[in-house]
């Protein structure tokens, strides 16, 4: 039997008095992919937050790799997830090659050399173009990069995968695959359901601060 990577239990959240999420029960087995899809303001970088161990829920209890989510357990349990957001995570002042350079020295711990990365995401002979310089497109597929170079346990995608041409989607389906195989799992959020249908296992619908 599996054991799950992320369950949670009863989870709420409310800014003020508005109720965003209410009563979620969810759970994400070791080595599976699952969606989220939903609504715009349905609640869903909410609930990814709240996975993510960034978001302290109102009610209910998180518990992420087998144990509750304890801040002083929080460094080492964030150290095994790699998100990626609606907006890329680099700076633009740097180049494509040096904000991978950066990934490197910041964790002190990587599978690939950040020139490897750029290879693997198509993007070597950008190597030094700045990331304000870059395409969306460009911008995104380093941000994956970053995912790939520190292999995460757990991957957290929020509207990953718009944008990106059938090559670049192919990457995001090969890390989560790899992720999968190695024991971790993967969320992937979307409006877009028809994004959802590729590598997961299944398909969660937030709705009214509900899930389905």
């Amino acid at each position: 039997m599996t054991s799950a990577l992320v369950s949670l239990r009863g989870v709420g959240v409310r800014f003020g008095p508005t109720p965003v999420l209410t009563g979620i029960d969810l759970d994400l087995a070791s080595g599976e992919a699952i969606g989220i899809t939903g609504p715009n303001g349905a609640g869903k970088s909410t609930l990814l937050n709240v996975i993510s161990t960034l978001l302290t829920p109102t009610e209910g209890s998180v518990a992420v790799f087998g144990g509750p989510v304890r801040r002083r357990d929080l460094p080492q349990v964030r150290r095994r997830i790699g998100m990626s957001g609606h907006e890329p995570g680099l700076y633009p002042e740097l180049t494509l090659l040096e904000n991978l350079t950066l990934v490197e020295r910041l964790t002190g711990e990587v599978h690939m050399s950040a020139m490897q990365v750029l290879e693997v995401v198509g993007l070597a002979g950008a190597a030094h173009r700045r990331a304000s310089a870059a395409s969306a497109g460009m911008q995104r597929r380093i941000d994956l990069g970053r995912l790939i170079m520190t292999r995460p346990q757990l991957i957290l995608l929020d509207e990953a995968q718009a944008g990106l041409d059938s090559t670049a989607r192919d990457i995001v389906d090969r890390l989560i695959h790899r992720t999968c195989d190695a024991g971790g799992g993967a969320v992937v959020v979307s409006h877009d359901r028809s994004v959802l249908t590729r590598s997961l296992e299944r398909i969660v619908e937030v709705q009214a601060g509900g899930v389905s």
